[in-house]
């Protein structure tokens, strides 16, 4: 199995992108979904933030105030910093587990959301193949203060502190332009799946993860035969 990042830019239209995979039975693993599970009350990440940016940030019933905790990070380059920090490793962690579950299942390859995939940098060594959605800047700008009722002081600021469009596209195995239809977008998505599917790669990873299991198990048949056979050797003298 092998793995295929997607990403791109807050709003360019990632979700739409991804939902193409699921309709044609490719398991999507969204950082997003991890993230706001970690953050669950009780959980290791919901108590650091607790502790590192006080009460203001969660709402009475102890779930995380998102909104008032983005307002910090977005303003504090140190902030948002300890924030990755806490929360990264628990959230790669669910999506690592999520798709050794999906490696078990026989699936050909998963698709990984990942929107700060680049600015983070932390999958990329295992990502097989790297699919950038962009769109024109000013439709980027409006979608984002629609979708969040946000201003446009505001809507700039959150698309400010990730890397740009064109940076993450010359980086990029495949690209999705995202300003026409959703049809169009559909098609182009299409095309990138037939080539994914042409890949023979995850034949060889599970050769190699099989070769990996069979040399464990001859181990621990190893280590079993010795320790049976020193415990029969003390049998034998204390006869």
């Amino acid at each position: 199995m092998f793995i295929v990042g997607v990403t791109g830019g807050i709003a360019t239209g990632k979700s739409t992108v991804c939902e193409v995979f699921k309709e044609h039975g490719i398991p999507v693993i969204d950082a997003d979904v991890a993230a706001r599970k970690v953050v669950e009350p009780g959980r290791k990440a919901w108590h650091r933030i607790r502790k590192e940016f006080g009460e203001e940030v969660f709402h009475k019933d102890g779930q995380l105030n998102r909104e008032a905790l983005g307002e910090i990070i977005f303003d504090n380059v140190e902030k948002r910093r300890l924030l990755n920090e806490i929360t990264h490793p628990e959230i790669y962690s669910e999506m690592f587990w999520a798709a050794v579950r999906c490696f078990f299942q026989g699936h050909q390859f998963i698709v990984m959301d990942l929107p700060l995939l680049f600015e983070s940098g932390s999958m990329l060594d295992y990502l097989y193949k790297i699919i950038v959605v962009t769109c024109e800047e000013d439709l980027q700008l409006q979608r984002l203060m629609d979708r969040n009722s946000m201003s446009e002081a505001k809507a700039k600021k959150r698309i400010g502190v990730q890397m740009s469009l064109e940076r993450k596209c010359e980086q990029a195995h495949f690209v999705v332009e995202n300003s026409g239809t959703i049809s169009d977008t559909h098609e182009q998505v299409l095309r990138i799946l037939s080539v994914l599917r042409s890949y023979k790669a995850h034949w060889k990873l599970r050769a190699i993860a099989g070769l990996c299991c069979t040399g464990l198990v001859s181990l621990l048949i190893w280590i079993g035969f010795k320790v049976f056979y020193s415990q029969q050797s003390t049998i034998t003298r204390r006869r």
